[in-house]
């Protein structure tokens, strides 16, 4: 009954993927690094960010081991994981909690999980297309993080 009244008036709807929540959250970690510097961000700087995002959020919806996860728990994790590698600063912030929903501590595990599958592909191709010019050794940043906060 309820798919007739949907069809009816021409709603559909969708499971959320990582997708949805990716762009958003994307959107937050460009503002945050602009607030930050005080500086606008430049697309050309925001795309390595962007790229790699992507990636990881993909990348773990290719395992099983991400369904314990919410999706916007992945791509929370996705962003976190891809300002560890590539050495932004802050990592995580007020900005990014708030729009998020997640501290740095809840998305730990997902993070390190997705840096795992990272670091597992080896040299295929979809990995050189995707991270061309980021080095493998660059996922332990994640760990690195880890580390420094504590258990």
């Amino acid at each position: 009954m309820e798919k007739t009244i949907l069809g009816k008036l021409e709603w559909t709807l969708t499971v959320p993927t990582p997708f949805v929540f990716l762009a958003r959250f994307i959107k937050a970690a460009s503002a945050s690094l602009s607030s930050v510097s005080g500086v606008p961000s430049d697309q050309e700087q925001e795309q390595p960010l962007e790229n790699m995002a992507h990636f990881l959020s993909e990348l773990g919806m290719m395992h099983y081991a991400t369904l314990k996860y919410c999706p916007s728990m992945v791509s929370a994790a996705a962003v976190f994981a891809a300002r560890c590698t590539l050495n932004k600063s802050p990592v995580w912030n007020e900005t990014l909690k708030m729009y998020t929903g997640y501290s740095e501590e809840q998305l730990m595990d997902c993070a390190k999980l997705l840096t795992s599958f990272h670091s597992s592909i080896g040299n295929g191709k979809l990995k050189k297309k995707a991270c061309a010019n980021i080095p493998t050794a660059a996922v332990d940043g994640v760990a690195a993080v880890a580390k420094k906060n504590g258990p």
